[in-house]
């Protein structure tokens, strides 16, 4: 007996040898709240296209947190460059904050 492991593709059913497949990560979609893996070719994703010009947000206070793409031109309509390179990070304690009394 024999055990046959056969890869096809999530998107379309196209069969392949595993060595082809990549992984898409769907981190947020409209259909589920989870991030969710397929098994995709490259020839099936070669039509998206990284788009370099957004500025991902995210928005909150405490456990409420959510994410916004906003493109560039629209975020530099109401906050410059220089005010970005001078915030505080996010790591850290806020500048002055002590913890001594």
């Amino acid at each position: 007996m024999a055990l046959v492991r056969r890869m096809v593709s999530d998107i379309s059913g196209t069969e392949a040898a595993d060595s082809e497949f990549i992984t898409l990560i769907v981190r947020q979609h409209p259909a589920t709240r989870e991030a969710k893996a397929l098994d995709v070719l490259p020839t099936e994703i070669a039509q998206f296209n990284e788009t370099s010009d957004l500025v991902t947000l995210e928005v909150g206070n405490g456990a409420e947190k959510r994410t916004i793409l906003v493109p560039l031109a629209d975020f530099r309509r109401l906050v410059s460059d220089d005010v970005v390179r001078n915030a505080r990070p996010t790591r850290g304690r806020r500048p002055g904050f002590s913890t001594k009394g």
